[in-house]
């Protein structure tokens, strides 16, 4: 299977007017792609000095205390240690809680760049939910995991599927580094309960999914890029082959009037509204 790369809303500088990537909004062209494909990428949307804060503050939180975090062998995921006490079983996927971390990353979330997209996508009072995503995704080297297909509103609670999550490369994303996959226009489908395993993801076992599976394109990006995808957009993610970590910033934002189910865990914290 020949395997194809995302498109995106801008190219990357380099023969082109410098305000195509600084921009603050998408075209109508790009958000006509994101109806179409449930994802898009926006090139050299944060500046070096941004990028390298966040590293900095991620990797001081993995030396030193790493406060709420998500562990590989908690998630028994294909090529996680098979606990804490085996090799690498200390192994962190994911700080929680990234907007508490640094201010940072409110910047990086209220900056025009970002913000004046996402009101383009979601409308003009938007909503940052700190419950889900709202972290730094490190897949390290050795004893990253595999995470399958998987739709995120399946584990959310909301009135409506509208949300749009947002994926920061801190540096390149590759597919031997474990970079996203996305199925295109899987938002706009609606799929039985019986093609998902009893983790949620879509099993690989049946031939219909195994057809969908094989639209599948790579989201390859470099630092500073953000991709943008839809709640309802099939992804998943590959091991880390690379001697290098790899981390990536994820948050994921809702229109003002999607409101999460009240009990849920989609309630069960605070919400920053986007200035």
């Amino acid at each position: 299977m020949t395997e194809t790369s995302a498109t995106t809303a801008a190219p990357r500088s380099g023969g082109h007017d410098p305000q195509e990537t600084v921009a603050s909004r998408f075209s109508a062209e790009d958000l006509a792609r994101f109806e179409r494909g449930g994802f898009l990428v926006a090139r050299d949307l944060v500046d070096p000095q941004t990028r390298r804060e966040m590293i900095e503050c991620t990797r001081a939180a993995l030396t030193g205390e790493a406060g709420p975090a998500e562990y590989e062998a908690d998630l028994n995921y294909p090529g996680a240690p098979d606990s804490r006490a085996a090799a690498g079983g200390n192994t962190i996927r994911r700080l929680k809680e990234a907007h508490a971390r640094h201010p940072v990353f409110t910047r990086f979330v209220s900056a025009p760049p970002l913000a004046d997209r996402l009101k383009q996508m979601l409308g003009p009072r938007v909503v940052m939910p700190l419950a889900h995503h709202n972290c730094v995704m490190t897949k390290q080297p050795r004893y990253s995991s595999e995470t399958g297909w998987h739709q995120d509103i399946r584990y959310w609670s909301f009135e409506r599927p509208e949300l749009v999550s947002v994926w920061l490369a801190l540096g390149p994303e590759t597919p031997e580094n474990g970079c996203l996959y996305v199925i295109p226009g899987t938002h706009k489908v609606h799929f039985s309960r019986d093609r998902f395993d009893g983790e949620l993801f879509l099993r690989t076992d049946l031939a219909e999914n195994e057809a969908l599976i094989a639209q599948k394109v790579a989201v390859p990006l470099e630092p500073g890029d953000v991709l943008f995808f839809h709640c309802r957009t099939f992804h998943a993610a590959g091991r880390n082959l690379t001697g290098q970590t790899k981390y990536s910033v994820v948050f994921t934002f809702r229109p003002a009037d999607n409101l999460p189910r009240a009990g849920t865990r989609s309630a069960s914290m605070p919400e920053l509204l986007l200035p």
